[in-house]
């Protein structure tokens, strides 16, 4: 009887311990990348735990990075053209039907702000100018609009007003189908063709939602101005776009570390060598320099001080915090100033990371990203 007891016990408790450990770990395990041979250094990494959870045992593992990956460094200014996913929702707006202003009817059916339309009514909805047609020639008609929020999709059921003067149905919906701007290449590989650049994403400037990517092209961008960086008014570089007709590059991802894609000719400045790349492991607090163009299309090497590094073992725009020692650099930008996002960080002979981030109320010092981040989103490695 005790037997049959224990034996109905283990039945119940046994899923339960399988599926737990599964959840645990999910969650504890950890990837962090080394170069072959490297004698990894798990200190810091598991001081970080430590601060979070005292208690938090976690299990890492450690993923060989091969010796020879060997990519051209960036610096030089590019223009970045993007179009989105469907369109972005940026705002909402009440509607003037003639009588009286009437809420919006997106909003009214759940539609938010940094919502994608992908589709109205079964179409494909590529820009904003369709997304207007469409719902006019629902002639007041209700219209169901597949949206996409944060990685899920959604169906909304939307019922049109007309609104006046324009005699056009509406449903009080702002949208945003692309973007433009000019940005710094990181690094471009040979081998595949594939660049990365800016070491932080492209976000809508109003919702603040990364964008997704339908497509996008980078071309070639000439800095002709710029403004110095001051405490708490943060500088730019202002370029134009240079041969707009001749493509550089097709963007295909738009991630937390950055911009990605593949080429359409050799991405290869006056520093026409490739270096080889470091891991956060090998990168010491210290003397460093970023190559980054200031004037005209060509770059040019600054020197930076890494003051602190930190320990991340998943992708993250803010690795290390650096700062500007460069005196000619401190003259005319004051310190990091906006463009200069993806400018490659070079330490020892090697690529370690890029420039992401600027101190608003200290413009002489800014964050960086971990190159390794950037290769991972790129599928180097």
């Amino acid at each position: 009887m005790r037997k049959q007891k224990f034996n109905r016990l283990c039945w119940v408790l046994i899923p339960i311990l399988f599926i737990s450990l599964i959840t645990y770990y999910k969650l504890q395990n950890a990837t962090i990348f080394a170069s072959e041979g490297e004698k990894t250094n798990f200190s810091q990494i598991l001081a970080k735990d430590k601060e979070n959870d005292s208690n938090n045992v976690r299990s890492v593992s450690v993923k060989p990075v091969s010796n020879d990956i060997m990519i051209y460094p960036g610096g030089q200014p590019i223009g970045v053209k993007l179009n989105t996913k469907g369109v972005l929702v940026v705002a909402l707006s009440d509607l003037d039907n003639g009588n009286s202003k009437v809420a919006s009817p997106a909003a009214l059916a759940g539609i938010e702000i940094g919502d994608s339309i992908i589709k109205i009514n079964g179409e494909i909805i590529n820009n904003s100018e369709q997304i207007s047609r469409v719902i006019n020639s629902s002639d007041g008609g209700n219209i169901t609009i597949e949206i996409e929020r944060k990685g899920e999709k959604l169906t909304k059921t939307v019922k049109p007003v007309k609104s006046l003067p324009d005699n056009y149905y509406k449903v009080g919906l702002w949208v945003r189908d692309s973007t433009a701007g000019v940005g710094t290449l990181t690094f471009y590989d040979e081998k595949s063709g594939i660049f990365g650049a800016l070491g932080h994403p492209i976000t809508d400037i109003d919702t603040g939602t990364i964008l997704s990517v339908n497509s996008g092209e980078i071309v070639s961008s000439s800095i002709n101005s710029l403004r110095k960086g001051t405490r708490g008014n943060p500088g730019e570089l202002r370029g134009i776009f240079v041969n707009e007709d001749l493509i550089l590059g097709n963007i295909n991802k738009n991630t937390e570390c950055g911009i990605f894609g593949k080429s359409n000719t050799k991405l290869i400045n006056k520093y026409n060598k490739p270096l080889p790349i470091a891991m956060q492991s090998e990168i010491k607090e210290g003397p460093a320099q970023i190559l980054t163009t200031i004037n005209g299309e060509e770059p040019s090497l600054y020197d930076v001080k890494i003051q602190k590094l930190l320990p991340q073992d998943s992708p993250g725009s803010k690795s290390m915090l650096i700062c500007i020692t460069d005196p000619i650099l401190l003259e005319k930008t004051g310190g990091i100033v906006q463009g200069m996002s993806g400018s490659p960080i070079i330490q020892n002979g090697k690529i370690i990371g890029a420039v992401t981030h600027v101190l608003i109320n200290k413009p002489d010092t800014g964050y960086g990203i971990y190159i390794e981040w950037m290769l991972k989103e790129a599928s180097i490695f």
